[in-house]
């Protein structure tokens, strides 16, 4: 977004007390420009999925985008896949999101078949799917959930379904941790962020976002039944895996 009104500038001044963050009205304004300098590769992501897509997705077979934000997951398959090669029901559980998704997709692909719904993963009656798209969602659950969500995914997806799961990650090494965590805020920085912007929103995400181990997150995809799982992405402490069926 070029217009000034779409820049990130919620932490850039001073706050006496740095609210927990959500996804709200303020959030949803400025999000494609937050993620653009906030997420390391998450363009690169996106054009992945329809790739993936095509060698893993039977024709027709139905998509779920979970925590879909802005229907980034819905616009990057219809970009790349037919308006019969697919269905995808996109769900996040913030209102102001799913409302301006909606326009999105309405605006952008008409004659996909994709439909956008509030919802909370948690607990959604999933149907049959072939490909189920995870990006930077799991992180926000209660670390108590994520196994119970990740089981119904298992449940949902058919025999040779694919999940993608995109995670901000911690490395298990102190030291390794650091120096990664150190290289995201200088990314940060040379994508205009002031120290105190970058501050005030790791204080805001305490708590909020709370981020595991590849080695963790392949362990649980194992114990949920994936036979296999691998990293096929990673930029700093962001990464995206791949689980197949």
């Amino acid at each position: 977004m070029s217009d000034a009104s779409y820049r990130d500038a919620i932490f850039s001044t001073p706050l006496d007390k740095v609210a927990r963050f959500s996804f709200d009205e303020r959030v949803v304004a400025c999000f494609p420009d937050m993620i653009r300098r906030s997420v390391p590769g998450y363009g690169q992501i996106l054009g992945m999925l329809g790739v993936i897509a095509e060698r893993h997705l039977r024709h027709g077979a139905h998509v779920y985008d979970l925590g879909c934000s802005l229907g980034a997951v819905g616009l990057a398959l219809a970009g790349q896949l037919p308006k019969d090669a697919f269905s995808l029901t996109g769900v996040d559980l913030s209102p102001a999101m799913v409302e301006r998704a909606r326009q999105t997709l309405e605006h952008e692909c008409p004659d996909h078949a994709i439909e956008v719904i509030e919802g909370d993963i948690r607990h959604l009656d999933y149907r049959p799917s072939g490909m189920i798209v995870l990006n930077f969602t799991l992180q926000f659950l209660a670390p108590e959930d994520r196994d119970g969500v990740l089981e119904k995914l298992y449940q949902a997806l058919e025999p040779g379904g694919v999940l993608i799961l995109s995670e901000k990650i911690k490395a298990g090494d102190e030291q390794d941790n650091a120096w990664l965590v150190e290289r995201y805020h200088d990314f940060k920085r040379a994508n205009g962020y002031s120290d105190l912007e970058i501050s005030q929103k790791r204080n805001a995400l305490e708590n909020v976002l709370v981020p595991d181990t590849l080695e963790q997150h392949h362990q649980r995809l194992a114990q949920v039944g994936f036979a296999r799982s691998l990293t096929w992405f990673q930029y700093l402490n962001f990464a995206s895996m791949v689980a197949f069926k």
